[in-house]
């Protein structure tokens, strides 16, 4: 019999100091927010952004000067929902990534392991090249994309379950190879339309971006978030339980076949909600999971609620390096996430292992 994980290998033990950190990242996602909202390549005073936010939530000030004009729109409408959608999009990630590697019990996984990208790249790709959604209008790509994940996750929750039930492996299988076919018809798509410009925008998508960010669709994307996330602070016993292995957890008395299934739906709900509104995002989903693992150890009740948090908090920065760091510019998030995601996780592979599923990763 496998032995049970060390919940307590990581560098910080106890209540205590979980409490603790909690309340310090929630404090500082807080100053993130407060501090990203006003930096950007237009120069405005940290008063007249606060001044617009004052009035617009409570009312507060003249509404000749912070009400409307360019002051107003770019802090109302563009920089706020930017970032709250950074916040947004950044737990989503690191609380998909943290169930992923639960679920297929690997320490690499990330949230799109299953294929899941795959489906949304063909889906962004059949709606800009071939008009597919179009009565959707300006979400089109998004909300295509967002059918491609879900059902490619379907389909390989189906398929991991023809002949016999799913384990990790069998899900791990289908997903690769459903993945593959995916990618192999988004090229067909490519191939076959030979079009410029369409060409650009399927990869610019690819790239990730939180330019996109609208009120209205924050209204959706932000509750679906948050409930996901508690809904699975709820089943860290399960979770934990993940990384017996379902030959040790039915021992224990309970079969993981059901929860997998429930939480890899919720979890391609989730990720379905992230690309559509931010397209694909790498990297986020794999390093954070693995930095809380390694400072606070793999039980998933502190797991969840620190990699929710730091997620948020590290999408925020990023997406404000990605708007100031070429002057009149903006690099495609995705793009900056990956070129620091990439050097971060071959340190922390090289520097420190730690416990995964009771055994030395």
């Amino acid at each position: 019999m496998k032995r049970k994980p060390d919940f307590k290998n990581g560098i910080f033990h106890g209540k205590p100091i979980y409490v603790l950190a909690v309340i310090l990242l929630a404090v500082l996602l807080v100053i993130s927010i407060l501090t990203a909202v006003t930096i950007g390549s237009v120069d405005l005073s940290v008063k007249d952004v606060y001044s617009v936010i004052l009035y617009k939530v409570f009312g507060i000030g003249d509404p000749e000067v912070y009400g409307v004009g360019a002051m107003s729109d770019i802090v109302w409408f563009i920089r706020l929902p930017r970032i709250l959608l950074a916040t947004a999009v950044g737990m989503g990630l690191a609380v998909a990534g943290v169930v992923m590697q639960a679920i297929v019990k690997n320490p690499i996984a990330d949230p799109y392991i299953l294929g899941i990208s795959s489906g949304a790249s063909l889906g962004a790709t059949v709606a800009i090249f071939l008009g597919v959604g179009a009565v959707f209008g300006s979400n089109s790509i998004g909300i295509c994309a967002f059918i491609g994940a879900f059902l490619i996750s379907v389909l390989v929750q189906i398929t991991a379950n023809i002949g016999g039930r799913a384990n990790s492996v069998r899900l791990l299988l289908a997903g690769t190879a459903l993945g593959s076919v995916c990618s192999a018809f988004s090229n067909f798509v490519v191939y076959i339309a030979g079009d410029r410009d369409g060409i650009q925008t399927v990869t610019f998508w690819l790239m990730g971006s939180l330019a996109g960010a609208k009120w209205e669709n924050l209204a959706v994307i932000i509750p679906c978030v948050l409930i996901a996330t508690l809904f699975f602070c709820t089943q860290s016993r399960i979770l934990n339980m993940m990384l017996l292995g379902d030959e040790v957890s039915i021992t224990l008395g309970t079969d993981l076949h059901r929860y997998r299934q429930v939480y890899l739906v919720v979890t391609a709900l989730l990720i379905g909600f992230v690309v559509y509104s931010a397209g694909i995002i790498g990297f986020v989903g794999l390093i954070i999971p693995h930095v809380v693992r390694m400072f606070f150890g793999t039980d998933h009740k502190k797991m969840l609620p620190l990699s929710a948090l730091s997620g948020s908090i590290f999408l925020i920065w990023a997406d404000v390096a990605s708007r100031i760091i070429i002057p009149k510019s903006e690099v495609p998030i995705g793009i900056l996430v990956s070129m620091i995601g990439a050097p971060c996780f071959i340190y922390l592979l090289v520097r420190r292992s730690y416990g995964f599923g009771g055994e030395k990763s």
